[in-house]
């Protein structure tokens, strides 16, 4: 029989190449020895770029704060709690937080990236001090832990040997090799895949895989979070290769907003890296962008049960349930405004009916749809702060009052803001990293908005008979409700209120299928998947399973191009 022994945490490279674990000592009659995973020689970084709220985010120490600031220098602005309790509390705190604290708590020049998070992941064999090193502090775990853990714990094992010497696959392996087959194929929204094999994995444990967490300020640019990306994969390398070990390229795993960051890094060094997994990225933007800046968080969702809107307006406290909430955070963050549907999201997305009754029906009549033939730019439509169907009220942009003592006032930092976003959609375009893998939601159970449907009704014939185009487009805007809607007035003679229809499109609850199929013809390959909520996603394990194949899969594709040795 082989010898018991207990697993100690992984080795750390030193300067000269060698490596250094720690144990304790033990007294003489404890018999069973110290065992250490001694990694390949070849390594390729893999690296987890969170989504929007993803990252942990502190009051900034090295910057002037508002006198009447809440927090002090250094605290935690945004650190999630793991579980529904406490994250019940946390909405509680959030709840009674007005619209200027909340400016001044979530500014984007007030805040930096934390990495003081939890690190709840004690069976992983990482030591903590190298989780936080790696960056695994600055990400909220309760999302993202179980996935760190997974990704350190099985990329670097993936054969073992019996009592007899004879090697086989690990089960966690297994898995992924079955999932080919049967209702796992079906959940990841394909008829079929290239199988895994056994040969593919010997050539994948060629390599060793740590794993890095990158945490970025989700207020600002995502062009700026992905030069600061490109500085840690530089620097990620160099560190390998200072400690004797061949390090070129690095893998990227992202999730949602990190989708964004991603490609906008792979754009800028394409040949540092090997390849991306993108999950529920909004590769166009979203129109729930649009919705919860004009009207506030939503509450609900038509699939959703009790619990799960319960938890939904939980959310609605954190994030602000009405638009003088949310206004003075999303207005003046570039990161936000650019997960708004950009220039190829399809078009028109907004729509602006009436409904009246004829008989026993309800019939809608459509009167107005952005972006559309004769305005087609999206951003002159965000630019427009004067309509009552805009996107942005300057009114409600600085109830802190931290622009009046400067040269610019609310209109023109959300000018800048927009005009930053702009930009970056249109560098970015429709570009994906060569070797690049991604999965989207595409579940009925699970919709979203593809449109946004502002209706009214109307019941009388006569009116709606009156109503024309050009007088619902110049309406005066009267009043708005907490739950977003408007109430104007059309030519002088009626008073409508205009509401927002609920999510009418399959996806994840958060980004619709239209914006999350958009690399289609583009990368290797795109699943579809379905059962997974967005914010969840990588606690699934079709998820995880997915996620590792993928990895595989781009590994031997850099094995495919890379030079023979």
């Amino acid at each position: 029989m082989p010898e018991p022994t207990r697993p100690l945490r992984d080795p750390r490279p030193n300067l000269d190449g060698s490596l250094t674990t720690h144990s304790v000592a033990t007294p003489v009659a404890f018999r069973i020895r110290g065992a250490v995973y001694v990694g390949s020689r070849r390594v390729i970084p893999v690296m987890f770029v969170p989504g929007m709220m993803g990252t942990n985010l502190r009051v900034r120490r090295d910057v002037a704060l508002p006198e009447n600031h809440p927090l002090e220098p250094g605290e935690a602005a945004w650190r999630p709690p793991n579980g529904d309790y406490d994250s019940w509390h946390y909405a509680d705190l959030w709840k009674e937080r007005s619209p200027a604290v909340r400016q001044m708590i979530l500014h984007p020049d007030l805040v930096e990236v934390d990495d003081g998070g939890e690190l709840d992941i004690d069976a992983c064999r990482l030591h903590p001090d190298d989780m936080r090193e790696r960056g695994w502090g600055q990400l909220f775990n309760g999302a993202y832990g179980h996935l760190l853990y997974e990704l350190q714990s099985h990329l670097d094992l993936t054969f073992r040997h019996d009592a007899l010497g004879k090697r086989h696959v690990r089960s966690y392996w297994k898995d992924v090799m079955l999932a080919m087959q049967g209702d796992t194929l079906a959940r990841w929204g394909v008829r079929s895949v290239a199988p895994l094999t056994e040969a593919e994995l010997e050539r994948f444990a060629r390599y060793q895989y740590p794993i890095y967490c990158f945490g970025y300020n989700w207020l600002r640019s995502c062009g700026e979070s992905a030069q600061l990306l490109q500085r840690r994969i530089e620097t990620i390398i160099a560190w390998w290769q200072a400690r004797k070990h061949q390090c070129s390229k690095v893998i990227l795993v992202t999730h949602s907003m990190g989708g964004l960051v991603a490609r906008a890094c792979a754009k800028r060094i394409p040949d540092k890296i090997a390849g991306v997994v993108h999950g529920m990225m909004p590769a166009l933007g979203a129109p729930l962008a649009y919705r919860r800046l004009a009207c506030g968080t939503e509450c609900d969702n038509p699939a959703n049960g009790m619990l799960d809107n319960y938890r939904a307006g939980k959310f609605a406290d954190i994030s602000g349930r009405t638009t003088e909430e949310t206004t003075p955070v999303l207005a003046a963050s570039v990161g936000a405004l650019e997960l708004l549907p950009n220039h190829l999201y399809p078009r028109p997305w907004l729509h602006i009916g009436v409904k009246h009754r004829s008989g026993s029906k309800e019939i809608l009549t459509e009167y107005l749809q952005f972006p559309g033939e004769a305005a087609p730019n999206p951003y002159d439509f965000y630019r427009d702060m004067k309509s009552w169907y805009r996107l942005i009220n300057p009114a409600l942009v600085d109830p802190a009052r931290l622009y009046e003592s400067k040269k610019k006032d609310a209109r023109a930092v959300v000018n800048d803001a927009l005009l930053t976003a702009e930009h970056f959609h249109r560098w970015l375009g429709d570009y994906y990293h060569p070797t690049t893998f991604a999965y989207y939601g595409h579940d009925q159970e699970r919709p979203a908005y593809s449109h946004i449907h502002w209706s009214a009704r109307v019941h009388q014939t006569s009116t709606s008979v009156s109503l024309t185009s050009h007088g619902i487009q110049r309406a005066g805007y009267l009043v708005h409700d907490a739950d977003g809607t408007r109430t104007v007035e059309v030519d002088g003679m009626h008073i409508l209120s205009f509401s927002v229809a609920p999510q009418d499109a399959s996806g994840d609850d958060t980004v619709s299928h239209q914006s999350g199929a958009a690399p289609a013809g583009k990368i290797k390959q795109l699943f579809a998947v379905r059962g997974h909520r967005h914010q969840d996603s990588f606690r699934e394990r079709d998820a995880l399973l997915l996620t590792r194949y993928c990895i595989v899969k781009i590994v031997q594709e850099l094995e495919r191009h890379e030079p023979k040795k």
